[in-house]
């Protein structure tokens, strides 16, 4: 699976100013990737807000991505829940086609167990027709996808082929870097620890950041792959300013917020999130001022 190798991006999923979908901010913005060395795109992950979308909405969002993609770009689609038997069902009859790989998130709100994560995880795994990356992000779900429950989960189905990992524990990373099997993918799934991670022997990143700043960012992480950590690290502390900032007031608001000072689209979201303040939309303006 070296096309998942480097900088991917979880795509947020532009809106007009009464909130239907931009999709002429949602063509612009993968194009911007494209032209900037990202080497992957995710599709309705956390980030694009589908939570809020409806289905007709997600199927807009997925076909307006696929063709300004014009097929340039491996895809990845975020299909996650916490009910088993709903995600079997819908990585069953989705039309994957277009997409390289499903994202799922770990359950979330009803916190199973070590036992239950592992067995939610076999049967998606058994039941997708494209390769599988789970996803741990216990800020989000409330639980944490613990090191065994990944190697067991990496050992026993194989169309589970990587995690994205978002636990901001390098102590954790690392070990799942040292212990995963031959071929298994560690992915960070937090821009800060990204390139660490990287250096540690992880794959790249799914990164947020990334579709705001993503030449820089994609060579930062391609420096971490060649285990450059001297210049890395310099481009890094460029931009550490920047991810402390598109997080300060949650995603995906900060990073609409710079999208929209790049003029790629605009700042809005959907209730129950609410817009990055002029304050953030300020620091934000201030460091790609500075930053260019």
């Amino acid at each position: 699976m070296n096309k998942f190798f480097g900088t991917g991006v979880a795509l947020v999923t532009p809106f007009n100013a009464d909130k239907s979908v931009d999709i002429a901010g949602l063509e612009r913005l993968v194009k911007f990737q494209i032209s900037n060395g990202i080497n992957y795109l995710v599709v309705l992950g956390t980030t694009g807000e589908p939570a809020t979308l409806t289905t007709e909405e997600k199927e807009l969002v997925k076909k307006t991505i696929i063709k300004a993609n014009n097929a340039v770009l491996p895809l990845v689609l975020g299909i996650g829940g916490n009910n088993t038997a709903e995600v079997v069902e819908a990585v069953k009859n989705t039309d994957l086609s277009d997409f390289d790989a499903v994202l799922s998130v770990s359950p979330y709100y009803n916190r199973p167990s070590q036992e239950g994560i592992y067995q939610h995880f076999m049967a998606v795994g058994d039941a997708c027709p494209k390769p599988l990356m789970i996803y741990n992000v216990p800020s989000r779900t409330g639980s944490n996808i613990e090191v065994d429950t990944v190697l067991r989960l990496a050992n026993d189905c194989k169309n589970i082929f990587a995690v994205k990992e978002a636990a901001g524990d390098m102590v954790q990373a690392m070990a799942l870097i040292q212990n995963a099997p031959s071929g298994f993918m560690v992915i960070s799934g937090d821009d800060a620890i990204a390139l660490p991670m990287t250096l540690a022997g992880g794959a790249g990143v799914i990164s947020v950041i990334g579709q705001g700043l993503p030449e820089k960012f994609a060579k930062l992480i391609d420096l971490g792959l060649q285990n450059d950590a001297k210049n890395s690290f310099t481009l890094q502390y460029q931009i550490l300013d920047s991810i402390e900032l598109i997080f300060s007031e949650g995603n995906p608001a900060g990073i609409k917020a710079m999208l929209q000072q790049l003029d790629i689209c605009s700042d809005e979201v959907r209730l129950p999130l609410v817009k990055a303040s002029a304050d953030l939309h300020q620091k934000i303006q201030t460091f790609i001022k500075n930053y260019k």
